[in-house]
């Protein structure tokens, strides 16, 4: 799971999309103005509901992946955490080309 950002005329809008590393299908996105954690939160409750909990979700370390209303979803659900380590560029390719 990971956000990136879309320019626009007049700013960017950030697009936060949940991907299967396997297939590299996106399970659920979500479009904002804000880097707040509400779209990441609705995106990734909407993957559970269509596919399930996974057993390990990877995300980065910005404050909306690391915010407790993110975090206690994901420990209800018994889901392992997994956040990429500083200067791993390499672990938001996929939503980057996306």
């Amino acid at each position: 799971m990971d956000t990136t950002y879309i320019p626009m005329q007049r700013g960017f809008v950030y697009l936060t999309a949940v991907l299967d590393w396997t297939t590299r299908g996106v399970l659920a996105w979500r479009l904002s103005n804000t880097l707040t954690a509400d779209p990441c939160v609705e995106a990734r409750e909407e993957a559970i509901l269509k596919y399930g909990a996974p057993e390990i979700m990877n995300a980065d370390q910005g404050s909306r992946f690391t915010s407790t209303a993110f975090i206690s979803v994901l420990e209800q659900h018994k889901i392992q955490i997994s956040m990429d380590g500083k200067g791993c560029w390499r672990d938001n390719v996929f939503v980057e080309r996306l």
